[in-house]
């Protein structure tokens, strides 16, 4: 059986996906149609058609390419950063300000579609390991307290998810980016070391 090799995009079309990107993480796009963003981008439904073979596939290839943006972003921040409380902070200060991209419409949307969800979830899931990467890290080199990672990590990553679907700061009456830095104070003081009386 062959499979079907997806063509490099031409500048064009990378500057059109970027486009779409904006759009959808401004205004969401359950509600529109193939011909609502042929028009609101200034192109043909056809070009459109070359991205993706349907509305809800554009959506998912979209998606997608947010989250793995925000993921290389995030990654970038972190590169480099040696104390590994700083990148924990680091860390959660980055998930903070990529968030702040996406609108409330937009994740509505990403939690009501399946396909989307899915995607959702990875990241989240991708989180939840980095943090407890970084918690085994710290562990291990005296500068947190002997913890159960994986249990730690998890917890985090629940609130991560409350987080970015708005759960957590609509119910305490905070910014997600207050939400984040709440977080990353959490895990820091729980998982501080503490120093031995003279």
């Amino acid at each position: 059986m062959t499979s079907i090799v997806r063509r490099p995009l031409t500048p064009r079309q990378v500057e059109l996906l970027g486009r779409l990107e904006a759009l959808v993480l401004a205004e969401g796009f359950a509600h529109f149609t193939l011909d609502d963003l042929a028009s609101r981008l200034h192109c043909s439904k056809s070009t459109l058609y070359v991205l993706a073979s349907s509305k809800e596939q554009l959506a998912v290839r979209v998606v997608g390419r947010y989250f793995k943006g925000a993921s290389e972003r995030i990654e970038q921040r972190i590169a480099g950063v040696e104390d590994v409380r700083v990148r924990v902070g680091t860390y959660l200060a980055g998930a903070a300000e990529e968030l702040r991209r996406a609108s409330a419409q937009f994740i509505t949307d990403v939690a009501a579609f399946g396909p989307t969800r899915r995607t959702y979830e990875r990241n989240a899931r991708a989180a939840a390991e980095r943090i407890r990467e970084f918690i085994q890290e710290g562990v291990r080199d005296g500068v947190f307290r002997d913890v159960h990672a994986t249990l730690i990590a998890e917890m985090a990553g629940l609130l991560i998810e409350s987080i970015q679907t708005g759960v957590l700061p609509r119910r305490a009456g905070v910014s997600d980016a207050e939400a984040f830095t709440a977080l990353g104070e959490l895990l820091l003081d729980g998982l501080r070391r503490e120093r031995s009386r003279s």
